[in-house]
Parts: C-alpha cells; structure tokens; sequence
C-alpha cells in the first residue's frame, strides 16, 4: 500500500486546487481570496478536491469539528448522486445477537415525508451491501395510526412512498420501538403486518430521535461494533466521522469507502 503526505502550505498544486474549488463554488458567494485561504486552512476542503479531480477515490474525515461544518463543505462540491435528491446518514450497531441500523443520525434535522422516504431506500441498500437482507421499521411515537399529529403522520406518507418505489422490501410503519423490534408485541396491534421478525433498520422520524436512540445503543450494549455514520446519497465515496470515533471505526469505514469506490459506475 502506498501513501501520499500532502502538505497543503508547500504543494505545487495549490494554485490548481483554490481555483478549482473558486470555480465550483463562486455562484455560493465563494471569492477567490476565501478559496485559497479553504484551500491552506481546510484538509476536507483539500479532500475533496483530490477526489473530484480524480487523484483520490474516496475521503474520510470529521475525527476534528462538528459533522455539519465537513457536510457543507461536501454537498456542494459533490451533490446528489443520479436520480438521488437527499442525503442521509446511517449508524449501525453490529451485535452477537443481532444488528441494527439507524437513520437519519447526522444530515436532516426534520425530514419530510420525501426525504425519509429515499433515506429508507438508501439504507435499506447499504444494509443489502453488508450481506443482510433489510427488514424496516418506521418509528413513531404513534403506533400504526393511533395519532394524526405531523410527525406521525409524515411517516405513514413515507410508508406509502417507499411501497410505491420497492413494493419488495420488507416495511411497515408507523410504530413503536418495542414493536419494531418485537414481533410479538407487533402483531397483538396488527398481526396481518408484512413486517417479519426484528427489524434491523430503524428509521426515526427526526434527527433528534436518532442520534438519541443510537447512542443510548451503543452505551448500553458494550459487546458491539459500531459503524457509522455512513453518509448515503452523496455522488461520491464520502463518509464523515465524528471526534469520538476509535481507530477500529475508521478502519471499518475506510474499508467500506474503499467497496463503494470500487462498485462506483465509471
């Protein structure tokens, strides 16, 4: 394996850099001056670049600064991949006794029925990736139609959305947590539900509720690999980390960066 120490204060190819980052980003109020100070001061800035030039394949970062500060540097440059119009990110706890995936934890603070409804297709792809077959939950506070406020409703939107797009994949919603994970408990509510088993994605009506359920998993269950956040929809090999990840995580996430680079169309 070889490695390429880049320093952006003495690399000839600075000129290059700022002013093809000048010119993808001056109609968003980008000037020239503040493309070359991005381009000494900022390494996602310098990352991504090298890989929209093609001289990287895929980027990690974020282990420094808040995700949303790297989000905004990332989404403009790349945008959506085809036919992709949200992106979404997605942590998983990998358990002995099952895995669990959860959406949205970092991007979109309150997704609409749109967006959740392409987030739950994307995950429900990168959970296909791993190798295990998607099972989908919808979460809610109201459980299959017992509140009509706007967070529960916007779910059962998504629900139809996603039954529209991929009548194959195994969802149902909106629900409670212990419903989604119990079948049992599930059924005594709506036992005709296509939902069978655990469900293994858990998609949460807001950022709020994400971030919140994923982290009281990875507290409280110690026997699990973490993975995550895998940025999903984005036109390129990306992922942004978080300042706690561990050395294992960013292991994990090259290594997934690296199949999605190499699977990416030509």
């Amino acid at each position: 394996m070889i490695f390429e120490i880049v320093n952006n204060e003495s690399d000839p190819r600075f000129k290059e850099y700022w002013n093809e980052y000048y010119t993808l980003m001056k109609r968003r109020g980008i000037t020239q001056e503040q493309a070359q100070r991005a381009v000494i001061s900022n390494t996602t800035v310098i990352g991504a670049i090298m890989v929209q030039r093609g001289e990287a394949d895929a980027m990690i970062c974020g282990t420094i600064g808040d995700y949303h500060e790297h989000y905004s540097v990332i989404q403009p440059l790349f945008g959506y991949r085809e036919g992709v119009h949200a992106a979404g990110a997605m942590n998983a706890l990998l358990l002995p006794s099952g895995n669990t995936f959860i959406a949205d934890t970092y991007v979109n603070h309150d997704p609409s029925p749109e967006q959740i409804a392409e987030i739950t297709l994307m995950a429900a792809e990168t959970v296909r990736r791993f190798g295990i077959e998607p099972r989908v939950a919808l979460l809610s506070h109201s459980n299959f139609g017992s509140s009509d406020c706007p967070s529960a409703s916007k779910m059962r939107q998504a629900l139809e959305l996603v039954k529209a797009q991929a009548p194959e994949l195994m969802i149902d919603g909106e629900m409670h947590g212990d419903a989604a994970l119990v079948e049992s408990i599930r059924n005594e509510r709506m036992p005709d539900s296509p939902l069978k088993g655990s469900a293994n994605i858990l998609v949460m009506p807001n950022m709020e509720a994400a971030r919140i359920s994923y982290n009281l998993l990875r507290v409280s269950s110690s026997e699990g690999v973490t993975v995550g956040p895998v940025l999903m929809g984005v036109a390129k090999p990306v992922h942004i980390l978080t300042p706690i990840a561990s050395v294992r995580r960013i292991v994990n996430m090259v290594a997934l960066a690296v199949v999605e680079a190499q699977t990416q169309p030509l």
